[in-house]
């Protein structure tokens, strides 16, 4: 897979989808099914994909650095979740396990995880450490 495409799976019948990293702002919908595939799900993204992405969108990026075993990462991951349901176009939310990308991690002086950046034009403008409820993820998208 080029590193400007991402594989997205529909919300709505399960299909894999390519995105073109830099279309990403373009409302992309299901090849299958015709809907909407970013209905306020977070993407998963790599080392390699992350800067296609974060520079391909005019969206300020919620960037949730974490790892699976990371038992208050696990805590938060339903907080992001409803989080990216509210901001549906507003806001581009992403996940990046830091044990699997340490590329990221280290650019990003990643300490502790959950960590939770905000990006607007790629650079670093908030940045917020530990588990936090959906309230405090919306807050830090919209402020």
């Amino acid at each position: 897979m080029p590193q400007d495409t991402l594989h997205s799976a529909c919300p709505h019948c399960g299909a894999t989808n390519r995105l073109p990293a830099g279309r990403i702002d373009e409302d992309p919908v299901c090849g299958r099914c015709g809907k909407a595939l970013l209905v306020g799900q977070a993407l998963e993204l790599t080392d390699g994909s992350f800067d296609a992405v974060v520079g391909a969108t005019r969206l300020p990026v919620l960037v949730d650095f974490w790892a699976p075993w990371c038992g208050p990462c696990r805590m938060m991951a339903p907080a992001f979740e409803q989080a990216g349901r509210q901001l549906a176009g507003r806001a581009l939310l992403v996940k990046v396990n830091s044990d699997d990308n340490p590329v990221l991690s280290q650019r990003y002086a990643i300490r502790s995880i959950p960590t939770l950046l905000r990006l607007d034009g790629g650079r670093e403008t908030k940045r917020q450490s530990g588990a936090v409820p959906a309230g405090t993820i919306v807050a830090m998208a919209s402020a």
